[in-house]
């Protein structure tokens, strides 16, 4: 549909955009009436591609991970999954590594809907293991997506044959090297799918050149809920939060003499039974998998002595306690880090299944040892709780032990109370620390300086093959537990 404005050709273009979807396939019931879901997700996608013209829905990373559904097939029921809702075109997130990346090659083939990433290729010769762009044409408009995500998949990749460009200024240039290769194909708008988090984003419009043309940035990673999208350097930025309950929706007018946004709203449009018909065929196909993971994980752990929370990464949590402190009582180290980030749900019901555990912690690792110094604990320590860490959203943080008590000055960044069991560490004296494998792998990125010097105390061994056993065998174990906040670590001048 043309609309002609003063001699110009204007054009309408509906953009639909989810990120961070996590296998959260299923809706929840709340005031008599379904929150959620792809079932709706699907439903609703489907009314506006039937009611308004030159619609494209695209998901921007981190389709994996999170429901026991996807682990359990290792995400090949999410790409079925996938396939019904029909994105028109999505990126990969740190997430759709966790499987490996042979495994993600094999699930981008089952896929009937192309993804693309910029930044992932093989050394020698150099290849690139994704296509980098995808041109749509939408009414006669030429749409170019991009595209690129984030560093924690270097984590995930120690590994001599691949490789990754990942600091901002190289993705920027990426990007200006795709725009440049496609001037003669009158590319009339462009989008830049990204995984590496809403301040990443904005870092990134800005450095974009003009001239290249690039209209939005639909991002993920940091499942940032926005009230309007920010622009920067005359670049629109969206997220949509995280998971079903919510999509992003742009309603643009596209100038296509200029090539660029003559006009837009946008919405963050809720995902309920109210106003979102359901996809019965898609709900059909998810009970499938359901039906199997029910029969195989849907038992009682345990009972909790009342509802244990995770509501942020970036600070002490019940559910972080009782996992750390789990570790810590069924080996005989003297503290735990535990990832907080591997902690995937903000809280678990009172009566306390196995899919719930699998859900709540799906990331299962090796536990490894490290011996440490007093003074190389409190520099790992004081690397976490860099200023990075308090004004962006994509830095390690660590859930700890019992018996760990750090006050930390944000202003001085001094150790006000740095000690172990009421005892304050000695410099010279060394410590047993567990660390899951993933972060022992990827230690100078977490902790800022190389583990070889750690390891100058003392081989580090593996003290369990999986901790998921530890976890699952202690909780089953179990009556009744509980877990409180006690002040672990505490921030003055946050």
């Amino acid at each position: 549909m043309k609309v002609p404005n003063q001699g110009r050709v204007l054009r309408p273009l509906t953009v639909l955009h989810s990120n961070d979807l996590h296998g959260d396939f299923l809706a929840n019931e709340i005031d008599e009436k379904l929150l959620g879901g792809i079932s709706c997700l699907s439903g609703y996608v489907a009314k506006v591609r039937q009611e308004t013209d030159n619609v494209i829905y695209c998901i921007a990373g981190d389709m994996l991970q999170g429901s026991i559904i996807d682990s359990e097939f290792l995400g090949l029921s999410t790409i079925e999954i996938m396939n019904l809702l029909a994105p028109d075109v999505a990126t990969i997130g740190n997430h759709e590594i966790d499987y490996g990346i042979a495994h993600l090659l094999f699930l981008e083939r089952c896929a009937k809907f192309p993804i693309v990433n910029a930044n992932l290729y093989i050394k020698n010769p150099y290849t690139r293991l994704f296509n980098p762009h995808h041109i749509m044409v939408v009414d006669d408009m030429e749409i170019l997506f991009i595209g690129i995500t984030t560093e924690d998949i270097l984590k995930s990749m120690k590994n001599d044959v691949l490789g990754s460009f990942v600091s901002l200024e190289d993705a920027a240039r990426e990007v200006g090297r795709i725009c440049n290769a496609y001037k003669d194909v009158d590319v009339d708008f462009t989008i830049i799918l990204t995984h590496i988090g809403f301040e990443e984003d904005k870092k990134l419009a800005a450095l974009l050149d003009p001239d290249w043309g690039v209209d939005l940035i639909i991002g993920g990673h940091t499942h940032t809920i926005l009230e309007q999208p920010v622009k920067v350097a005359d670049i629109l930025i969206a997220q949509a939060g995280v998971g079903t309950k919510q999509i992003g929706r742009f309603d643009i007018i596209v100038d296509t003499d200029t090539n660029d946004v003559h006009d837009f709203t946008w919405q963050l449009i809720p995902i309920d039974s109210s106003h979102c018909p359901r996809d019965t065929e898609m709900e059909d196909t998810i009970i499938k998998f359901k039906t199997h993971t029910d029969e195989k994980y849907d038992r009682v752990l345990c009972r909790l002595d009342h509802e244990l929370t995770h509501p942020d990464r970036y600070q002490e949590t019940k559910l972080g306690n009782l996992l750390s402190d789990i570790l810590l009582e069924e080996t005989s180290l003297d503290l735990i880090l535990l990832g907080s980030g591997s902690v995937r749900k903000e809280s678990v019901s009172t009566l306390f299944t196995l899919s719930e555990f699998m859900e709540l912690f799906p990331y299962d690792d090796k536990l490894k040892q490290l011996t440490v110094t007093g003074e190389q604990f409190r520099r790992m320590l004081d690397f976490v709780f860099r200023e990075e860490m308090f004004n962006s959203d994509h830095t390690e943080f660590y859930q700890v032990s019992k018996g760990l008590r750090v006050l930390f000055d944000r202003a001085t960044r001094e150790f006000v109370e740095f000690s172990l069991n009421g005892n304050p560490f000695s410099e010279d004296s060394h410590y047993t620390v567990g660390l899951q494998d993933f972060h022992f792998k990827s230690f100078e990125a977490c902790f800022g300086f190389s583990v070889e010097e750690i390891l100058e105390n003392g081989k580090s061994p593996v003290v369990s093959t999986s901790i998921h056993d530890i976890l699952i065998e202690h909780l089953s174990a179990a009556q009744i537990l509980n877990s409180e906040i006690e002040g672990r670590i505490e921030f003055l001048n946050r």
